[in-house]
């Protein structure tokens, strides 16, 4: 492990699961300048030996081995959402800071665990939600942040995604209670969840939820009860602390699928965007700047969006993702998606399965 804190300092990085998701973590940490992937893990040998060739890393099937051995610096979490606790339990032990992907992982106890044992080793717990990073979405942010909006603007995330019967199939984790927790909503749309209560809390000086309470209904529309155990299609009805209400759509059962769709608007502006795309910019009081948003992003989305294919994602928002943690790493600058931020999103999530469930609505924690 590297103790430089210096600007030319390189981390060496290690990777915990070599699943879909894991195969952008390796092109973000490669596309850095100060990284470099050392590790990666995987109980199955074939799979680890293939994935450690192709990005050029040393393969290891058992973690604790690997971070002995390695030494990284920061290891990347990338196993299915129920079984990120034990890696980061792992590296917190040895002092290793952690990159985990999103849910921090599928029940509170094991989350609260995993942010406990970082806090007393002293280590980051960074999150991924790579939506957040999107340039364009920073320039929403900032306008929710200035006001723009108004007060109590309305905020509605719409996430019309399709999943086909093999996505679910039997030797897959996805869709199982045990390992994904949750389904559309959990694993899908919890990007889409995260943006809306990032916006809500967006002129907001505390660190409490901004959701105030949930309203939700869960269903399984796209897919058989004998392939999926969980939801696949969710909509939730919001109630933010400022007042203002907002929806979220999740699904995975609406083909052949979308693009998601972010709406926010209030009396005094509206903005909504198609993944990657400006469709509407308009507020009562303009400014120069808005011109150049309009120019820089209403361009239409050059990738499939995660919409039918789990992959047809860009890598640029994880590279960033990943790029903060290790600025906040060498104190360059504030970790904004700690694991405390990244539960926002769970306690949302948790408190709609609790609300789909009893058929009421659920209030959040003040």
């Amino acid at each position: 492990m590297d103790d430089d804190m210096s600007a030319t300092r390189t981390f060496d990085i290690a990777i915990a699961g070599t699943g879909g998701i894991a195969g952008f973590h390796a092109r973000a940490i490669e596309n850095l300048p100060n990284a470099q992937l050392v590790a990666v893990c995987d109980r199955d040998s074939g799979r680890v030996a293939a994935f450690a060739e192709t990005h050029n890393a040393k393969p290891f099937t058992d973690l604790s081995r690997a971070l002995d051995e390695v030494k990284p610096d920061v290891l990347c979490v990338t196993t299915p959402s129920g079984a990120h606790l034990e890696p980061v339990l792992a590296a917190a032990e040895r002092g290793i800071h952690v990159i985990c992907e999103k849910p921090l992982d599928i029940t509170p106890e094991r989350i609260e665990q995993m942010i406990r044992a970082c806090q007393k080793s002293n280590v980051i717990l960074g999150a991924i939600f790579q939506s957040r990073l999107s340039p364009l979405m920073g320039e929403v942010y900032q306008a929710a942040q200035e006001g723009r909006f108004g007060d109590r603007p309305t905020i509605n995330f719409f996430v019309p995604w399709w999943r086909d019967d093999d996505y679910y199939g039997p030797d897959r984790w996805q869709g199982t209670l045990a390992m994904d927790g949750g389904g559309a909503l959990m694993n899908q749309a919890i990007h889409g969840v995260d943006m809306v209560q990032w916006l809500a809390g967006a002129a907001d000086d505390t660190d409490a939820n901004p959701v105030e309470e949930v309203f939700a209904y869960t269903a399984q529309n796209g897919h058989s009860s004998d392939l999926i155990e969980v939801e696949d299609t969710a909509v939730l009805n919001l109630r933010f602390r400022s007042g203002g209400l907002g929806q979220i759509l999740a699904a995975t059962s609406m083909y052949p699928g979308s693009l998601r769709r972010l709406q926010i608007g209030g009396r005094d502006g509206m903005v909504e965007i198609l993944e990657d795309q400006v469709l509407t910019w308009s507020f009562r009081d303009e400014n120069e700047h808005d011109a150049f948003v309009l120019q820089q992003y209403g361009q239409a989305t050059k990738h499939g969006g995660g919409a039918a294919d789990p992959l047809a994602m860009d890598v640029t928002n994880h590279q960033l993702n990943i790029a903060s943690v290790l600025d906040a790493i060498e104190e360059k600058s504030p970790l904004s998606l700690t694991g405390q931020e990244a539960c926002k999103a769970l306690e949302i999530i948790f408190a709609a399965y609790r609300s789909a469930e009893s058929g009421n609505p659920v209030k959040l924690a003040s």
